[in-house]
């Protein structure tokens, strides 16, 4: 069949990578895709906020399947309006969507049906968002609403420190997405993303990954769109995925179905593993990215079918195969991200640093400008390896990502730090 991908980044590179692998892909195209795609898909230039331009291409091109990557095409309608005109998709309804379009939701959705998580508050004013602090104390979250590109999370540790992040969000720091906020009481333990696809009642666990965040060593710095991953999470073990399916998941399934919301598509879990168990700090209504590069790598089933299940409410016919190898990925930034970086700088080495077999280098914020590849986005690269242990897997990533000649970019050097001391004690 012909598939149609909708993104730019290295989770979209990471799905269309294993999409190209399905006997059942003929034509495969990603829309705007990014200098690394163009050796396995078609790059077109549609504009995923246009669904009548989408639309048309899935209609000229007689594209059977599309699988959307970012968050914001859901939660703006377009496998809504795919669905419509009969074509399937991978990706949740908006209504659905709304899991990630609204941090309040979400939160009002788990004191509905039990789900725990922290503590909050929901706010469309500054004064009492400040008074809930006051109360509160620190520390203590505060997070625009909206979709913010993984970047409207304050950890304030300072009473001081939650009121300016008050005043920025509704400032405007983060447009329309901070019209409203969450605050919310801080969690402690160890973080860890969980995945399943769901067709809107069955669900079929997907994998466990450990993101890091900020943006300096030692999980120090700005929050970012993530710096680096492994897959899995040895916080996640047997009893931990067990309570998280049936204290989080289940019940968010069946009341979004409840709702009139049924969900269909890859439900990402944030969690904080706390003393009392699993919590959950936020959903996701798509991949994460830079943990679905890891899953990628470590999925042995033919991915397409999984995904078409979704679609299709057959996922209760569906298992899936995955390697006991880990996979960890380092992700090379642009010098200054999260905050004003150059574009258009050169990047070289890339074929000798992704020779060997166990590595593959995602692009994300890449493009080709003839034999050259140049740099456009802050997050850039994603080193990813596949070994018998978390230490190999970084050892064998950092050997690939040292041959690469990019004076403009970084990374942090501590990814799997947590797994690695657990390995080594």
């Amino acid at each position: 069949m012909n598939i149609l991908v909708i993104g730019s980044g290295g989770r979209e590179h990471s799905l269309t990578w294993k999409i190209a692998q399905s006997d059942l892909t003929h034509d495969l195209y990603v829309a705007p895709g990014n200098g690394g795609m163009e050796d396995i898909a078609t790059c077109v230039e549609l504009d995923a906020g246009n669904h009548d331009e989408i639309v048309s291409f899935c209609q000229e091109k007689n594209i059977e399947f599309v699988v959307i990557g970012p968050e914001a095409p859901l939660v703006d309608g377009l496998s809504d309006r795919l669905v419509s005109e009969n074509i399937k998709v991978f990706g949740p309804s908006a209504s659905a969507a709304i899991l990630e379009g609204s941090k309040g939701f979400t939160k009002d959705l788990c004191a509905k049906y039990n789900i725990p998580t922290a503590a909050y508050g929901r706010f469309k004013n500054a004064a009492n968002a400040k008074a809930f602090v006051a109360d509160k104390g620190a520390p203590i979250v505060v997070k625009a609403d909206g979709l913010a590109a993984g970047k409207g999370v304050i950890i304030a540790e300072k009473v001081e420190d939650a009121n300016a992040a008050i005043d920025d969000i509704f400032g405007g720091q983060f447009g329309d997405a901070g019209a409203e906020l969450v605050v919310e009481e801080f969690l402690s333990g160890e973080e860890a993303s969980f995945f399943v696809l769901t067709d809107g009642k069955n669900i079929l666990p997907f994998g466990t990954a450990q993101d890091h965040k900020r943006v300096g060593e030692g999980d120090t710095g700005l929050n970012t769109g993530g710096m680096g991953a492994y897959s899995p999470a040895p916080v996640m073990n047997d009893e931990m995925i067990e309570r998280t399916i049936n204290e989080i998941i289940v019940p968010t399934v069946k009341g979004m179905a409840e709702e009139g919301r049924p969900f269909k598509g890859v439900l990402f879990a944030g969690l904080m593993i706390t003393e009392k168990g699993p919590e959950l700090i936020e959903y996701n209504v798509r991949f994460g990215d830079p943990e679905c590069q890891c899953l990628m790598m470590r999925l042995k089933s033919d991915i397409v079918p999984l995904l078409m299940a979704c679609a299709d409410s057959t996922l209760d016919q569906m298992t899936a195969e995955w390697s006991e190898d880990v996979s960890l990925n380092v992700v090379m930034a642009a010098n200054g991200y999260p905050g004003s970086y150059k574009k258009n700088t050169e990047i070289k080495n890339l074929a000798q640093a992704g020779a060997t077999d166990n590595i593959m280098i995602f692009h994300a914020g890449t493009k080709k400008d003839g034999d050259r590849t140049l740099a456009t986005g802050g997050r850039v690269l994603n080193i990813t390896a596949v070994a018998p242990s978390v230490t190999l897997a970084k050892n064998d990533a950092y050997q690939a990502l040292d041959k690469i000649d990019w004076p403009d970019g970084f990374c942090r050097r501590d990814i799997g730090w947590r797994a690695v001391e657990r390995e080594n004690n």
